[in-house]
Order: C-alpha cells, then sequence, then structure tokens
C-alpha cells in the first residue's frame, strides 16, 4: 500500500488547505546553518492521533504564559494547525494520510510540534518515517531527566540529566538487506565469500539472510557535529561518542574516529579529549571545555545504571541509540512522559511519546510529553527562559502530586487532575518558580562576592 500524497501546485507559499496567520514571521536558516528566530514565530502543529483538541488548547496556554510571563509583550507565538494521520484524511479525503501541505508547511516554517500518528494498515513505512525521510531529519534527539514524583526502578535516578543524540539514517536501520535463498543473498554470499577472498572461518554460510550495515562519514559528522554544538551552547560537561568499534573497527570504528577528526578540527578552542587532559592538563578539564571521549556500547549501558551522572551528551550510531534510549527512558521511570525531537539542516519535529491515548473518561492522558516536547522546541528556538519555566513548573507540578491519569495509577496518594486542570496548576506555579530561580540567581552572586 502507498500512501498517497497529493501533488504540490504552485510555489512554496500556495496551500490547498491551509491558512497561514495574518500575524506572525517565518523562522528562516542563514548561509552558515544558524536558525533565525523572530521575536513572533509561526508554529506548525499537528495535533496527532488521540491527543483531543482540549489537551492542544490547554497545553498552548501553558507555553503562551510562559512566554508572556518571561518577554512580557517582546516576543510571542503563533500557530498554524497542520495536519496527518486521521485528520489528515478527514480534511484532504481518503488515502492522504500525509498531505503535501503539512510537508510544505514545515519545510517553510522550520519547525513542527506534534502529536502520534497512526499509520495506516499495510503501509510500507509509519507515517513519521515518511515525515523524517521528507525533511531529510537525520538526528532524533532524546531527553532523559528524571522527574521527582515519577516512580523509577533505579536506587537513586536522580543523577539522570543526559540528551542522546542518535545519527538516525544509517546503520543496520537502513533497510538494506536479502532473504534466505534470493538470488540476491546468492550473489552477495558468494561475491563476499569467493571474489573479496574471506577466509573460511569468516565464509558467510549458505542459508543465511544478509543484512548491510552502511556507516558514512557524511552522516557522523553531520549528527556528532550537532551534539558537539548543543553541548557546547548549554555549556554540558562532557560529549561521549558511543560505538562498537572495538569488533566493528570499520564501521563503528570509525564513527568515533571520524567524531574526534571532527570535534578537533571544528571545535578545537571549546572541547578538550581525554588524552589531551593526561597529557597536557595533569588530569584536570580546563575551565570552560567540554570533555570530548568514546566508549564501548556494553560499557556504558553498565555504567548508565550503576553511575548515571557520568553521562551527559552522547552521540551515537543508529542501533546503540536505539538500545540506549530505550534503557535510559525505562531508568527514569516512565517512557511516556517523555518527548523526542528529529532534526535536520533545514528543519525539526518535536513530539510527544507515542503511549499517548485516552483514558476511559474519554480525557487524554499523557499532557506531559506534549509540554516536554515544547520546551525542546523553546529550547531549539533559543528561548531558554521560557524552556526553563515551563520545565521546572511541571516537575514541581508532578512534584506535588497533582497528576494526570497516566502518572496517578503508578503514583501513591497522587490526586487525580484533568488534563486543563494539570495546565492549570502548572500555570500557577509559574510565580513560584520565577521566585526560586531568583533567589538562586542571589545566592550565586553573594557566594563570588
Amino acid at each position: 500500500m502507498k500512501l498517497a500524497l497529493p501533488i504540490p501546485a504552485g510555489p512554496m507559499a500556495k496551500y490547498m488547505k491551509l491558512n497561514p496567520p495574518k500575524r506572525g514571521s517565518k523562522i528562516t536558516v542563514a548561509k552558515n546553518g544558524q536558525l533565525q528566530v523572530p521575536d513572533d514565530p509561526i508554529v506548525p502543529y499537528i495535533q496527532g492521533d488521540g491527543i483531543g483538541a482540549e489537551t492542544w488548547k490547554a497545553v498552548q496556554r501553558v507555553f503562551e504564559h510562559s512566554v508572556e510571563q518571561c518577554y512580557g509583550n517582546a516576543k510571542r507565538l503563533e500557530w498554524l494547525e497542520v495536519h496527518a494521520g486521521e485528520r489528515g484524511n478527514q480534511l484532504y479525503g481518503p488515502n492522504s494520510w500525509l498531505p503535501e501541505d503539512t510537508i510544505r508547511a514545515i519545510q517553510e516554517y522550520k519547525v513542527c510540534i506534534k502529536g502520534p500518528l497512526t499509520t495506516p494498515v499495510g503501509a510500507p513505512k509509519t507515517l513519521d518515517a515518511v515525515l523524517r525521510e521528507r525533511l531529510d531529519l537525520f538526528a532524533r534527539v532524546q531527553p532523559v531527566r528524571h522527574i521527582e514524583g515519577v516512580p523509577s526502578p533505579l536506587v537513586a535516578p536522580h543523577g539522570m540529566d543526559l540528551m542522546i543524540f542518535r545519527e538516525h539514517t544509517e546503520d543496520l536501520y537502513s533497510e538494506i538487506e536479502w532473504k534466505k535463498g534470493s538470488p540476491e543473498a546468492k550473489q552477495v554470499i558468494n561475491f563476499i565469500n569467493n571474489e573479496m577472498g574471506k577466509r573460511a572461518e569468516n565464509a558467510i554460510r549458505p542459508d543465511s539472510s544478509v543484512g548491510i550495515k552502511p556507516i558514512s562519514a557524511t552522516a557522523t559528522k553531520r549528527v556528532i557535529r550537532l551534539a558537539l554544538e548543543y553541548a557546547i551552547k548549554h555549556k554540558r560537561r562532557s560529549c561521549t561518542f558511543v560505538h562498537k568499534g572495538n569488533v566493528m573497527r570499520l564501521t563503528e570504528g570509525f564513527f568515533r574516529d571520524w567524531g574526534y577528526e571532527l570535534a578537533k578540527k571544528e571545535f578545537g578552542d571549546y572541547i578538550v579529549t581525554e588524552h589531551e587532559i593526561h597529557e597536557d592538563h595533569k588530569g584536570e578539564i580546563p575551565r570552560g571545555r567540554v570533555l570530548v571521549r568514546d566508549r564501548l556500547a556494553d560499557q556504558v549501558f553498565q555504567e548508565m545504571l550503576i553511575r548515571p551522572d557520568e553521562y551527559d551528551v552522547i552521540a551515537t550510531t543508529n542501533l546503540n541509540g536505539d538500545y540506549l534510549g530505550a534503557v535510559a527512558l525505562a531508568m527514569v521511570g516512565d517512557p511516556t512522559v517523555a518527548p523526542t525531537a528529529y532534526v535536520g539542516a533545514k528543519a525539526a519535529l518535536f513530539q510527544a511519546a507515542h503511549a499517548t491515548g485516552r483514558n476511559d473518561a474519554g480525557e487524554d492522558t499523557n499532557p506531559s510529553s506534549v509540554l516536554l516536547a515544547g520546551v525542546m522546541l523553546f529550547e531549539h528556538l533559543g528561548w531558554k527562559d521560557s524552556a526553563e519555566l515551563v520545565a521546572q513548573a511541571l516537575i514541581k507540578t508532578i512534584g506535588m502530586g497533582t497528576v494526570t491519569y497516566d502518572l496517578a495509577r503508578r503514583v501513591e496518594g497522587a490526586k487525580l487532575l484533568k488534563v486543563s486542570e494539570f495546565c492549570d496548576h502548572i500555570i500557577e506555579n509559574f510565580d513560584e518558580v520565577r521566585k526560586s530561580r531568583v533567589r538562586q540567581a542571589m545566592e550565586r552572586a553573594a557566594m563570588r562576592i
């Protein structure tokens, strides 16, 4: 089954069924790749399947109040609803699961925040995968942070504050494979076993299915560049390249080597390697530098469980990132709370967890994931104050035991709130969070005197 996508007509600014807001400005990308964000950006959003309009209204209210609290009238958001999944079909007609309008709007406005999408039965790829491919989103960015009040299997999960940058176009997920017994599989096996001169003990068995694992310098460097830029901009302590280069020396080993090559060439004034620390800095990280290092994937799995605070920013290959992200989210207690971003050179998607659904009363069960996707959006825009305000107010609200249905089932003594009530509590906590941040800033200033 193929996804039916309408053929675009006319220039970029023309849409079949979308009406961009009359107010607001476009986000643009400069020649050097830097995002140029106006004070009134137009932000497309996809409501998604399983998230009701009432949740989006409540969540957007939180975002708008945070911007007002932090920036007054100097900044504001302008929303543009675009459609995909079931809502795409409703508006554009049968088999319009991913309308061309939606692709073009995200390309034009550079960002989008979205809920989960239902993929049609029989489709060769998920709607999210098609969306990522069309927009050339090469990195999956996953924040992993424990929220006080969310039950965790770890004794001390509070040290986990991790950002995983996972290359998302190559590795085993390239889907280059051939079925056992097929002419293609036989041809590949014969070529490797005979023409490439593999030793007998390393020969591929004739009854094998075969897959190829490409790791390119291009894909490696662009995801590692993104991770290093984030680590430096956000003053993180370290950026770790995670790989299995001890076994796959020419693929994952080169992921590591290309990472160091790029780090030294493009970020030499901002980073320091472990080797340089011991050779040139007497074991101490120079002030203001980000530590760049590499670790084997199995070692990282172990140390994340034992010493979660050892890791800060991770850049890794597709398969390793899939495993590490899943385990890290389970460690902090609730994968359905976490958001995800898919980032490319010219666009970025910020989306809620895919477990979002409705409870028996018809209430949405997972507003926290949408709210945290908004936090990532604010960080992407450079609106750090709004990002921190929403995140801290959300943490405070959950920490008070005032939660929605998804968490109320697991938090002992929790007070169950509707989505709108939960968002109201977050907004009410803005003032206390801001006062707390002012007190902390004053205490830090006093310590410097």
